[in-house]
């Protein structure tokens, strides 16, 4: 417990230019160009990877003056499909640490990871695992923010920027806070920050020193008690586990990045397997079904593609989403190309019970699905490593 970090339990995770990092992946060639990703020409900036913001391009700017500011950046169109896609699976990176995760927009969240220390070690060293595993698996950088309070965390990321870590312990609160601007403070916006500039509260420090009868008279009584007490690194909010009101919540998958690069298909297919039977355990629990499997396979270059098929009803049994996992794998007839990453993909979840299973004639009356719930049974009491395919085994 020596590491100091175990005092600062609370992560924020925020997406380095999640936008143009994530469309500028997709097109290696412009790595090395500035990259705005917007609207057309009469629409505003979405977003801009570092070497367009060096020219002062920033989102929610009109499109027309970024382009005087950077004449030489080229310009993409959004792919929310593609955002989403990618979203999803950092979202799905951070459940895996802590279930404690409070979506706040597809490209960052707060993380509660007090529950996770024994587990996977200090707050720290699980920062720098997400980094690692995010980079690696998605081939795009996110900076992280540690402290004990979810608003002192979330500055701290910002001075991580980009592609960093800053943590902010309880004794080093005050000396980080109060020569910030106090339009940093959450909840400040522009029209607040410059009412406090005008009585002469500049600093975060201006206002903790400020008493608060006096800061109470001057700005309102909620906002005032509200104020102060931020201003001292306090903050009554807990993280709430909630989804994203742009994430998409009807759908389950995993991804696995190997340890080197592979053509097997052997290994490949073994990992979908393991990946089928992870998201189908996972549905299981949840009580949904789906019909659609999506396999997503990255290859040594980081070119992804991706590829569905929809079942003619919906399914949580692992034979059933592995067997079209692999179906929709061969179909793309790579045979000697080096894969990267894999990932399996259900969608268009329901609820359990609302699926009604039609039986085929000369089918088993019991088969894979009570096969599944048997397992599910025996790993819920002996542990995940209780029962497993053979292939799997080793």
């Amino acid at each position: 417990m020596s590491d100091p970090s175990y005092a600062c339990p609370i992560l924020h995770v925020d997406m380095d230019a999640f936008y143009a990092s994530v469309a500028t992946r997709e097109r290696p060639d412009l790595r090395d160009d500035p990259v705005i990703v917007g609207g057309g020409h009469r629409g505003v900036v979405l977003s801009a990877n570092y070497l367009a913001r060096r020219s002062g391009v920033h989102s929610a700017m009109p499109m027309t003056r970024a382009r005087r500011l950077c004449p030489g950046a080229v310009v993409l169109a959004p792919d929310f499909e593609l955002f989403s896609r990618v979203s999803s699976s950092v979202m799905e990176n951070f459940r895996r640490i802590t279930p404690l995760v409070e979506v706040v927009s597809l490209d960052e969240a707060f993380l509660d990871v007090r529950g996770s220390t024994r587990r996977l070690g200090s707050p720290r060293e699980i920062a720098e695992q997400l980094r690692a595993t995010i980079h690696d698996e998605q081939a795009i950088t996110c900076s992280v923010g540690l402290a004990a309070s979810v608003s002192v965390a979330k500055l701290a990321s910002r001075r991580a920027k980009p592609d960093g870590v800053v943590m902010v312990p309880p004794d080093a609160i005050t000396s980080f806070l109060h020569p910030l601007d106090v339009g940093e403070l959450w909840g400040v916006g522009e029209k607040t920050r410059a009412m406090l500039h005008r009585l002469g509260l500049v600093t975060v420090g201006d206002v903790a020193h400020t008493p608060l009868r006096t800061l109470q008279r001057a700005v309102g009584a909620g906002l005032g008690s509200s104020l102060h007490e931020l201003a001292w690194g306090g903050d009554r909010r807990t993280i709430t586990p909630r989804r994203g009101d742009d994430e998409p919540d009807r759908s389950m998958g995993a991804d696995e990045t190997f340890g080197r690069d592979t053509d097997d298909r052997e290994v490949i297919v073994r990992e979908l397997l393991r990946l089928s039977a992870r998201v189908a355990t996972r549905m299981r629990v949840a009580g949904v079904a789906g019909r659609t499997v999506t396999i997503r396979v990255r290859f040594a270059d980081f070119t992804t593609i991706t590829r569905s098929r929809t079942l003619p009803e919906a399914t949580d049994v692992t034979q059933e989403i592995y067997r079209t996992a692999t179906r929709l794998y061969d179909a793309l007839g790579l045979q000697r190309a080096r894969l990267r990453l894999v990932g399996v993909r259900v969608e268009g979840l329901v609820e359990r019970g609302t699926v009604q299973r039609q039986l085929v004639l000369g089918e088993r009356e019991r088969g894979w699905s009570e096969a599944d719930r048997a397992v599910d049974r025996a790993t819920s009491r002996f542990g995940a490593a209780a029962v497993r395919p053979a292939s799997l085994l080793g």
